[in-house]
């Protein structure tokens, strides 16, 4: 595949500017590679914001970080009709979704309304101002991030627009090893020794060649038993795992085992391969469904959490 080589490439330089924290990266490049929303969820200050800028910049695209706030207004995002006394018109002047990749800042942050805008972006890749429909960029991502401990001023997400992310990524601290290699750098850049920098032939052009390939990857048969087994296993966990009768409140959607193709196969074009393999799918499964399942008050009770039925149902259903 001719731009397969140039992604491990970025790859490699991602891993070199941002310290630890590679299962983000990866992600990050699977969101590239399949055109797809990702929904990154941590603490602040574990180098979301900049791991996505150094994407950006690593592909060579337009990138445009948004902070959501609770009086954000749906012009703000989509941009809106402005009277030219000129021409006596009404011309319409983008906002800042009108770039190709875009960083929403504690998207939970924003009122129902502003959600409702996001959601057409991220489904139909358009806006739609006055009754005209604007298209957005071919490259267009979203790239949201919330934070799972503070909820105070927050709006939960609905359903409809979690399922259009197309990963959860739930990311950890760093390693005291990593930390300590954070420390080291940030004093040398503030002695003004020069950070290490992105340079790669990768433009948007090559990265919409690159969805094609991963469209491309070969996927037998059984693999795509195997998805639909371990989805169709959430609607009916108790035929897997009896003693967890009624512990999901909302199962996981036909969605899900196409994101699970598309992620998997994203991921087997990182590994070099041109084919899909039981491991990428169990790799990139808890990502995938951890937000498409919604648990009921009995499981909470019982403090089972989404990530321990989707472990235990990858562990239950039987591996082609």
């Amino acid at each position: 595949m001719r731009t397969q080589a140039e992604f491990l490439k970025l790859q490699q330089h991602l891993q070199s500017v941002i310290v630890g924290q590679r299962r983000l990266l990866d992600r990050l490049m699977i969101g590239v590679l399949t055109g797809r929303h990702l929904l990154l969820e941590s603490p602040p200050g574990l180098a979301k914001t900049t791991a996505v800028k150094t994407l950006a910049t690593g592909i060579h695209a337009s990138f445009q970080r948004i902070q959501f706030t609770p009086d954000l207004l749906p012009a703000d995002l989509t941009g809106s009709e402005i009277f030219e006394p000129d021409s006596a018109s009404f011309q319409f002047r983008q906002g800042p979704l009108f770039h190709e990749i875009i960083l929403a800042d504690e998207i939970n942050r924003a009122p129902p309304k502003v959600q409702s805008a996001l959601l057409e972006a991220m489904e139909e890749h358009q806006i739609t101002v006055g009754g005209v429909t604007h298209p957005l960029p071919e490259l267009f991502i979203v790239m949201a991030t919330q934070n799972p401990l503070e909820q105070s001023g927050t709006y939960p997400l609905p359903e409809a627009q979690l399922d259009r992310f197309l990963l959860q990524v739930v990311i950890d601290y760093p390693a005291p090893q990593e930390e300590l290699e954070i420390l080291r750098r940030d004093r040398a850049q503030h002695f003004g020794d020069d950070a290490p920098r992105i340079e790669t032939p990768l433009c948007p052009e090559t990265v919409l060649q690159a969805r094609r390939e991963v469209a491309e990857i070969h996927v037998e048969p059984s693999l795509d038993e195997y998805v639909v087994s371990l989805v169709s296993a959430t609607r009916q966990l108790e035929q897997y795992v009896p003693e967890w009768q009624g512990l999901i409140e909302i199962a996981a959607s036909p969605r899900a085992s196409l994101s699970l193709i598309r992620a998997g196969s994203a991921h087997a074009y990182l590994q070099g391969r041109d084919y899909l393999i039981p491991e990428d799918v169990i790799e990139i499964a808890p990502d995938v469904l951890r937000h498409r399942i919604v648990p009921s008050f009995t499981a909470r009770a019982q403090s089972i959490g989404v990530d321990d039925i989707v472990q235990r149902l990858l562990e239950e259903i039987a591996i082609p």
